[in-house]
């Protein structure tokens, strides 16, 4: 196995840590630790596909559980944020359609056409804005429920959290349609 293999896997492995302190209210400054483990995550995902260049090492493997990698991280995140009240949980099965659409039109491209569909411009937006959102709601959280101790401030974090949330799921919803778009061909073909 490759490095920038390794660092995928590690993005994966790092998802139970992070939820052990996202839900471990007895754990102090909890939010922040869940924030830094989702970081070095997030970080993973810009170390791996740049080994894989630099190196030329783009394997059908890299290509196949990187996109997983991602999208076991940040629905995970997301689906603690219904729990936690920072996001309604209409936004988050909208994203988890997106993605299910999108490996859809994975599969099928490599089943038509052995073609590898790789993430295009839209769907990395949509992931860096996903992590960046998911960071900053977890750090703003801990902020105001230590540093400040003020309910308010947190409630006000929750509900910026949510309308963002709602933001992502509008932007994730024309990101799954710009793939259906590219690959209508394929998709649309035996209709």
């Amino acid at each position: 196995m490759n490095t920038a293999n390794k660092f995928t896997l590690a993005r994966i492995i790092l998802v139970p840590l992070f939820l052990l302190f996202i839900y471990l209210d007895a754990i102090p400054y909890n939010y922040f630790w869940a924030a830094l483990i989702f970081i070095v995550a997030s970080i993973t995902d810009l170390i791996d596909g740049h080994i894989a260049r630099k190196n030329k090492i783009v394997t059908n493997f890299g290509k196949f559980l990187d996109p997983i990698a991602d999208k076991i991280l940040v629905i995970s995140a997301l689906i603690c944020f219904i729990d936690l009240n920072f996001a309604h949980s209409v936004s988050v099965i909208i994203v988890i359609t997106r993605e299910f659409i999108v490996s859809g039109i994975r599969l099928l491209s490599l089943s038509v056409g052995g073609v590898a569909v790789s993430a295009n411009w839209w769907g990395k937006v949509k992931t860096v804005l996903q992590m960046i959102g998911i960071i900053a709601v977890l750090i703003a959280y801990e902020f105001g429920k230590t540093v400040l101790s003020n309910g308010t401030f947190t409630e006000l974090v929750a509900k910026v959290s949510n309308i963002y949330m709602w933001a992502l799921a509008v932007y994730t919803l024309v990101s799954g349609m710009t793939y259906v778009i590219q690959n209508k061909e394929i998709i649309f073909k035996d209709m």
